[in-house]
């Protein structure tokens, strides 16, 4: 299943998540934000279960903002699984 979220908050415009039937990320892309931190983030989340990556990422902030990229990938994760 691919998964498209429009972040709120921060850099990033769009997350597009693809997960297999156990939520098991296959692939994950941040489109805008830091390249290159959004590019790490994808790689080492990809193999890795839904579950587990949303109990790492959750809350993360950024800077004085409330919340980050990989916060707002574990709320794109939440709402997939959910569906």
């Amino acid at each position: 299943m691919t998964y498209t979220y429009t972040p709120k908050g921060v850099c990033s415009q769009k997350i597009t998540i693809d997960l297999d039937e156990n939520h098991v990320i296959r692939a994950c892309s941040f489109y805008g934000g830091c390249n290159g931190n959004t590019q790490g983030v994808s790689r080492l989340v990809t193999g890795r279960k839904a579950e587990d990556v949303i109990a790492t990422l959750e809350g993360i902030k950024c800077g004085p903002r409330p919340t980050s990229c990989p916060d707002q990938l574990s709320r794109a994760l939440k709402e997939a699984i959910t569906e």
